[in-house]
């Protein structure tokens, strides 16, 4: 019987599941949306009962559009948002006590900026391995903060799940973690294979320490690999499937992104860069490289036996949302995407025409698109985004021009991430790209153009359900681990090499914009006197 392999993955706003051969090649796919509880733009609350509902529900599609013997299915492998889940014997509201089903703090939820704050005045050792600076989306902070303001739901709490690792429990009954998720997002130190007591206990989290960290992982275990006895049957039934299939730990969503890219190449010279509605930077050295304001250096958090450097922007296709709805065109672009039957950001691209006449149309146009914060190179989740040289133009090229300045404004972003990467060690030569924001052929090449690195596109349409099912792929036995999965079952389609020229000086005068209103902006906020 011919195998077969499904990859699930949980983004911000849906679930989706994929079903591939060994070779790599999908199937089918199918998703279902999840709802998020967003009052705020510092809160966003889930439910992690809504959440399995919609994988489940995906799975069920996904193979009946592919048309296959369920009992062909050899692993399952799943990613996820860094989101933390709180999962206790009754409902374990994270926020308004009448709402219990809402027991998930989103990645982005910035309710614990005053936390992380108080976290990295104390020069922690485990800081140097999250860029020097922890974030308020990551879990210390967000645990810290649910002590403080929710004591009763922390302490009935029986177990903090990264959202990863809070969907291998469920498909499994196993409470393993992946090492991917508890080092990029929870302080574990995967190099000494050990959580540091010390520093909990430093920061008031000190009863997880006392505890033996029962509640947060004290079996960590590489991704891909085999959790319990398989599938279970409550698991199975709600997924339509065989009991006892292999389900692999799993990844961080854009770190599975990483596995479905880089390895249709040396891991090591390419960066893959995860473009969603935030974007992630991955970065893979031999040797650990310590990049201040870039998470990591993360040991096996990715590929097995190699470092990884995290970056990334807090909001990047979000960012590119929010910043075309402050253009006066938007309502009539809107209608006319609705029309054309695409998103809004598609039918945008698709009017800009070539992405160099098209950065032409914007040059006088500069974004500096950190709505929700820098979180690299700076890790500073206080700054905000910067629009300049909009005039009083309410038409749709006008709009058309922001967008494209908004897209640059990310590519230079994700240059200064890779400029400081470099300057510490970890050089890269290429970008490896997916996401459903990058797939635009004039998004990549801008991205190209801005980078003044070669965008390389896989040949997979679903790089980061490709990822999940890797890990799928080593469990149950159909590659013998992650290199070798990788080696097989990605491959490059094919790549935007960056612009030369007229159009390199271009970027090259912006990229200097950016760098000087990103720092104005910076000075700028430091001398705002605070509120009283």
């Amino acid at each position: 019987m011919t195998r077969h392999l499904i990859g699930i993955d949980v983004g911000t706003g849906s679930a989706r599941a994929g079903v591939f051969d060994t070779k790599g090649h999908l199937l089918a796919h199918a998703s279902r949306p999840i709802h998020m509880h967003r009052p705020t733009g510092e809160i966003a609350e889930q439910s992690s009962a809504q959440v399995w509902d919609a994988v489940c529900q995906a799975t069920r599609q996904a193979v009946a559009q592919a048309g296959i013997d369920p009992a062909s299915v050899a692993g399952i492998g799943f990613d996820a948002t860094c989101s933390l889940v709180v999962q206790g014997d009754e409902p374990s509201p994270v926020g308004d006590p009448d709402h219990p089903e809402r027991d998930i703090i989103v990645w982005m939820d910035h309710r614990a900026v005053d936390q992380a704050a108080r976290i990295n005045a104390g020069d922690h050792q485990v800081l140097k391995y999250v860029g020097g600076r922890i974030s308020p989306e990551m879990q210390t902070p967000k645990l810290l903060w649910l002590r403080e303001n929710r004591p009763q739901v922390f302490a009935a709490a029986r177990h903090f799940f990264d959202l990863t690792d809070f969907l291998t429990w469920k498909a499994t009954g196993s409470t393993a973690r992946s090492v991917c998720t508890v080092t990029c997002k929870w302080t574990y130190l995967a190099h000494e294979g050990r959580w540091d007591a010390d520093y909990f206990r430093a920061i008031g989290l000190g009863d997880l320490a006392d505890e033996g960290f029962a509640r947060i992982g004290t079996e960590v275990v590489e991704a891909g690999t085999a959790l319990g006895t398989g599938l279970s049957p409550d698991a199975a039934q709600a997924m339509g499937l065989p009991t006892g299939i292999a389900v692999a730990a799993g990844l961080i969503d854009a770190h599975a992104g990483g596995i479905g890219t880089v390895g249709a190449g040396d891991p090591t010279a390419s960066l893959g860069y995860v473009f969603g509605t935030s974007s992630c930077t991955m970065t893979t050295t031999r040797e650990p490289a310590f990049v201040p304001g870039v998470w990591g250096p993360y040991f096996s958090a990715m590929v097995p036996g190699a470092w990884l450097n995290e970056g990334g922007q807090s909001v990047a296709g979000a960012a590119i949302d929010h910043l075309v709805t402050m253009h006066p065109a938007h309502a009539q672009a809107t209608r006319a995407a609705q029309d054309a039957g695409t998103s809004l950001p598609e039918w945008l691209a698709d009017q800009a025409g070539a992405a160099g006449d098209a950065v032409k149309q914007a040059r006088h146009l500069h974004v500096v698109p950190e709505f929700l914060g820098n979180r690299a190179p700076f890790a500073d989740p206080h700054a905000r985004a910067v629009v300049m040289g909009q005039g009083m133009e309410v038409d749709v090229p006008s709009l058309v021009a922001l967008y494209v300045a908004g897209i640059c404004g990310l590519g230079y972003g994700l240059r200064q991430i890779i400029d400081t990467q470099a300057d510490h060690g970890a050089k890269v030569s290429r970008i490896a790209i997916s996401g459903g924001a990058g797939r635009h052929p004039l998004v990549r090449q801008l991205l190209a153009d801005a980078t003044g690195l070669p965008v390389d596109v896989t040949a997979c349409p679903e790089p980061v359900l490709l990822g999940s099912a890797i890990l799928g792929a080593v469990a149950g036995g159909a590659h013998v681990d992650i290199p070798a999965a990788m080696s097989a079952m990605t491959r490059v389609q094919g790549s935007c090499q960056p612009a030369e020229g007229d159009i390199r000086r271009l970027h090259d005068s912006r990229y200097r914009a950016f760098l000087q209103l990103q720092a104005v902006a910076r000075q700028i906020r430091a001398d705002t006197p605070p509120t009283p």
